[in-house]
């Protein structure tokens, strides 16, 4: 996402937090294009793509863990452990899934503010990693929160952090073992979160990549060594 694109959802974002504040009367509690193209759209960073891919979930259903409560302040390192936990679980790099999370944390994740912003753009995304509807419905499917509600993410980020894993999980799928690109996996899968898995394949075939894509693997290698540090 530009500058001017970031100050613009920003900006957004303070007015609805002044609407809320004047009386909204917030309620409390409770797709992107995956067909690769030569001329990939990347989405902006507000979110995933489903990436249709289902395989290795675990052999038993079970019930996520409790909710972890929101609080005010975010910082996704606070989250270390739920993110050391579902990587393993998703057999994905953790220092890639707590890099994602910083990605997405350019936004206000308090629940109130999500659905206010939600019920004037419903394709808005959820929760601390900015998963699309779509996205997390693909996700769920055969795996230990499938009960679970997209819904329900803005409330617990650990389902939003489970449910991320297992979506760089199915991207992970999806990458040929020898990319034309100049992209690492990691790379190609922090873009496939980003701008949906046709458009990663697409950059894994050596189609240059968009501004927007750019400005996200710039954060994503800001943010690298950070979130390495995090999931020590």
């Amino acid at each position: 996402m530009s500058e001017e694109q970031k100050g613009s959802r920003w900006g957004r974002w303070l007015v609805i937090g002044v609407l809320v504040a004047v009386g909204w009367g917030l309620v409390r509690g409770g797709g992107h294009d995956t067909a690769a193209s030569s001329t990939p759209s990347p989405s902006a960073p507000g979110g995933t793509a489903p990436s249709g891919a289902q395989s290795g979930a675990p052999a038993a259903d079970a019930p996520s863990a409790a909710p972890s409560k929101p609080s005010g302040r975010y910082d996704p390192a606070d989250y270390a452990a739920p993110v050391r936990r579902y990587a393993a679980e998703a057999g994905i790099d953790p220092q890639l899934l707590m890099a994602v999370l910083y990605n997405e944390s350019y936004k206000p994740h308090d629940p109130d503010l999500e659905r206010a912003w939600q019920r004037g753009k419903p394709d808005a995304s959820f929760g601390i990693a900015n998963m699309h509807r779509a996205a997390f419905d693909d996700t769920k499917a055969g795996r230990p929160f499938a009960s679970r509600q997209w819904e329900e993410l803005p409330d617990d980020r650990d389902l939003a952090i489970r449910a991320a894993a297992w979506h760089l999980h199915d991207l992970a799928g999806q990458v040929p073992a020898r990319p034309s690109a100049p992209l690492n996996k990691d790379e190609l899968l922090a873009l496939g979160y980003n701008a949906g898995a046709g458009n990663m394949l697409a950059f894994a075939r050596g189609v240059k990549i968009g501004p927007q894509a750019q400005s996200y693997l710039n954060r994503l290698h800001d943010n690298w060594a950070k979130s390495g540090e995090a999931v020590k």
